[in-house]
């Protein structure tokens, strides 16, 4: 009998702590929502009054434009950009331009001595006089000829000479215009025979003077860039693009520029060139916009962002509002029953008006917090603490 009662006194007393720790652990445990939520950290429980703090709407399309923000700066419009060099070989006597100045078309900008452009006067004097030596020999070859004077041959031999004087006349007026000498100059020349010993650079276009390359006393040489002026009524705005974005952007999207040194201003344009070659250095290829600068706001070099619009298309979308940062990732909470809320992680692309396209997470029609996020996500890290 006493061998019995040693055999099932343990296994007896195995069974009542059993007993006594199930007991224990149906008493303690959480109801319902509660106790998934001890487990689950993502979860966040509400009661029925702080639930009506939040707004749910479930996910769905949205029409939503990409916008793809890009670093960029001014240029001048390079086809709204001529360069300016000496046209004869000589040495620069007065600079009149300085960088910044605003030209007109013909303005002087500096003047050159030149002992070739001497040379060229006394070239086209002499082939004017000769033409009209020439001219007055043919005249008087005709009337010999009607006198019977003289043959057919000699007046034909004459003419030839008066062909060769006015084109050796246009040679040398051709070699004047070359020079940078004006038409009316060439006129005065003729009429009065006075040389100029100085040519002038002139400006070919109205505008602004962006860079000058010349100083007084130098020597210039013909094609010697001395000074670059800028129609700055248009400028461009060019901006890096990611390679991996290359294929995202197209000829004629909306741009929207925004300037830091004009922060109250926003400026519009059209994607007008794209590059068809990457940089190796950045990895990124040029856009560029056009944009009107008709008050010279746009100074050359400042720094932009470009903003590139493009067409609005279906697709599931978020607010703004609805979504959270957290451990440097985005996330949204879904409503998985009335007062709970999960904390789900997604991938979203940049906002456009207000909503965030979604590019994974989850599927239409699933009910999302769109308004109040922020402060059911400061409940959830509440919880947490506690």
């Amino acid at each position: 009998m006493n061998k019995q009662h040693t055999i099932f006194r343990p296994a007896l007393l195995a069974t009542l702590l059993t007993a006594a720790v199930l007991a224990g652990c149906g008493k303690g445990q959480p109801e319902g929502g509660a106790a998934e939520a001890a487990v689950d950290p993502d979860l966040v429980v509400v009661n029925a009054e702080m639930a009506r703090n939040f707004k749910v709407a479930p996910l769905a399309m949205q029409k939503v434009s990409t916008e793809r923000d890009l670093p960029g700066r001014i240029e001048a419009n390079e086809q709204l950009v001529t360069r300016i060099g000496a046209s004869v070989t000589g040495r620069v006597t007065e600079v009149s331009a300085e960088v910044g100045a605003r030209v007109r078309a013909g303005q002087q900008l500096a003047r050159v001595s030149s002992p070739e452009l001497t040379n060229a006067q006394l070239a086209y004097l002499r082939a004017h006089s000769a033409t009209n030596q020439a001219q007055r020999a043919v005249e008087r070859a005709q009337q010999l000829i009607q006198a019977d004077v003289i043959g057919s041959a000699e007046l034909q031999r004459r003419e030839a000479e008066l062909s060769i004087a006015r084109a050796e006349l246009r040679a040398a007026t051709d070699q004047l215009l070359l020079l940078g000498v004006s038409t009316d100059y060439i006129e005065r020349l003729r009429e009065k025979g006075q040389l100029s010993a100085y040519a002038g650079v002139n400006a070919p276009r109205s505008g602004v003077v962006i860079e000058r390359k010349v100083s007084q006393g130098q020597v210039a040489q013909p094609g010697d860039p001395l000074f670059t002026i800028a129609d700055l009524s248009k400028v461009w705005v060019v901006g890096a693009l990611p390679e991996q974005d290359a294929s995202a952007v197209q000829m004629g999207q909306r741009v929207e520029i925004r300037v830091p040194a004009l922060p109250q201003r926003q400026f519009k344009g059209k994607v007008v060139f794209v590059s068809d070659t990457i940089s190796p250095e950045t990895r990124t290829l040029v856009v560029r916009t056009e944009v009107d600068n008709a008050d010279r706001a746009l100074k050359p070099q400042m720094l932009a962002t470009l903003r590139i619009i493009g067409a609005a298309r279906d697709q599931l979308a978020v607010p703004e509002a609805a979504v959270v940062r957290d451990n440097d990732k985005d996330h949204i909470y879904v409503q998985t029953a009335a007062g709970q809320f999960r904390l789900t992680p997604v991938e979203l692309a940049p906002a456009s008006n207000g909503l965030r396209p979604l590019l994974k997470g989850p599927t239409a029609g699933t009910p999302i917090v769109v308004d109040g996020a922020f402060h059911l996500n400061n409940e959830r890290k509440r919880a947490e603490l506690e």
